[in-house]
C-alpha cells in the first residue's frame, strides 16, 4: 500500500491552517503545519513533504522568498495562497519559483483539484518508448524527470518541466496560449496568460544560448508559442 503524500501547509493566520489541515487530512493526506518561513524550511528539511502550500503575507520570512529558498535544493510542487490577486504578485510569486496561485477567498473544492493536478506529476503513466524524447539538442527522461540540453543536465521547475514536455510532443506545431494553459494548468486557467508568460520566460533562461533570441521556444504573435526542432533551426 502507497503511503499518503505529505503536505506542509505554511501560513499565520490559524484559522486558514485549520481549515485546511481538516480537509486535506479528511482526503489521507498527512499534513503538517507552519507559521512563518523560517519554520517551514525546517520542517521541509525534516520531513521532506511531496508539496507544499503557503501564503505569501507571513512574519520572519514572506511566501516569495520561502519559494526561492525551495527552489535552490527542491523541485517539489509550491502552491501559493494569498488575498492578492493582482497580476504583479502572481507573476512576482510564479518567478520566484510557484507553481501554482490560488486567491483568497477560494472553494476548497478548487483547492483540491490543484492539489491533484500539482502532485499528479509523479505519478504519470507514461508508455516505454516514449519514456525518452530526443530530438537534436533535447533528451528527456519523462519518468525520472532530467532533462538535457546541449548534452549539459538543465535544473526545471515540476511546472517548467511539464510545460517543455508539452511543448517539445507537439514541436514544430504552433499551438495556442488557450491550449497550452488547458494543458498545464487546467480549464480555470485558459485566461491567465501570464502564468505562461512568466514560465516561457523561465524556460527561455534556462535552454536558451540567447534567451533574448530564442531559437527553440519561438512566439506566434497574438497566437502562441512553437517549439521548434533541430531540423527547423537548421533551415533558418
Amino acid at each position: 500500500m502507497s503511503e499518503n503524500k505529505k503536505i506542509l501547509i505554511v501560513d499565520d493566520e490559524s484559522q486558514i491552517t485549520r481549515v485546511l489541515r481538516h480537509s486535506l487530512t479528511a482526503h489521507r493526506y498527512d499534513v503538517r503545519t507552519a507559521a512563518d518561513g523560517v519554520s517551514a524550511l525546517e520542517t521541509f528539511h525534516d520531513w521532506h513533504p511531496d508539496l507544499i502550500i503557503t501564503d505569501l503575507q507571513m512574519p520572519e520570512m514572506d511566501g516569495i522568498e520561502l519559494c526561492r529558498e525551495i527552489r535552490k535544493v527542491s523541485t517539489l510542487p509550491v502552491i501559493v495562497l494569498s488575498v492578492r490577486g493582482e497580476e504583479k504578485t502572481k507573476v512576482q510569486a510564479l518567478d520566484a519559483g510557484a507553481d501554482d496561485y490560488i486567491t483568497k477567498p477560494f472553494g476548497i473544492e478548487e483547492l483540491l483539484a490543484r492539489v491533484r493536478a500539482s502532485l499528479r506529476r509523479n505519478t504519470t503513466s507514461v508508455d516505454d518508448e516514449l519514456a525518452t524524447l530526443n530530438d537534436g539538442d533535447f533528451s528527456i527522461d519523462v519518468a525520472m524527470h532530467n532533462v538535457n540540453v546541449r548534452e549539459a543536465e538543465i535544473h526545471l521547475t515540476p511546472k517548467e518541466f511539464d510545460l517543455l514536455v508539452f511543448l517539445f510532443r507537439n514541436r514544430d506545431k504552433v499551438i495556442t496560449h488557450r491550449a497550452i494553459l488547458a494543458a498545464i494548468w487546467g480549464g480555470n486557467f485558459t485566461e491567465q496568460t501570464e502564468y505562461l508568460r512568466v514560465f516561457v520566460g523561465q524556460l527561455r533562461k534556462k535552454i536558451e544560448v540567447d534567451p533574448s533570441q530564442p531559437k527553440y521556444i519561438t512566439t506566434e504573435p497574438w497566437v502562441g508559442y512553437r517549439f521548434l526542432t533541430s531540423s527547423h533551426n537548421r533551415q533558418r
